[in-house]
């Protein structure tokens, strides 16, 4: 005997309806954030967060903790010197 519409699936001790999609929890860690996983006619699939190569010496995780990023370089004005000052010469 077959279903009338989509089957949704069970991951541990939950029930996830079709096309819906969730980060995992597994004991003992607990939420899996960079990790995504969905329903599809119930059948779970699931898929870490893919991430470019960060190309920098000392990449961080602070905006985004499943990919390390390069955080831009300070664009400091000289000592003395505002922004205000920088526009006024260049005009």
């Amino acid at each position: 005997m077959q279903a009338d519409g989509p089957r949704a699936c069970r991951f541990g001790r939950r029930w996830y309806l079709n096309n819906e999609s969730w980060h995992p929890s597994v004991p003992p860690f607990g939420e899996m954030k960079c990790i995504l996983c969905w329903c599809v006619s119930g059948e779970t699939h699931c898929q870490r967060q893919e991430c470019p190569p960060a190309t920098c010496a000392s990449p961080t995780r602070r905006d985004n903790p499943c990919c390390a990023k390069c955080h831009r370089e300070c664009q400091c004005l000289p000592v003395g010197s505002s922004p205000l000052n920088t526009l006024l010469w260049s005009l």
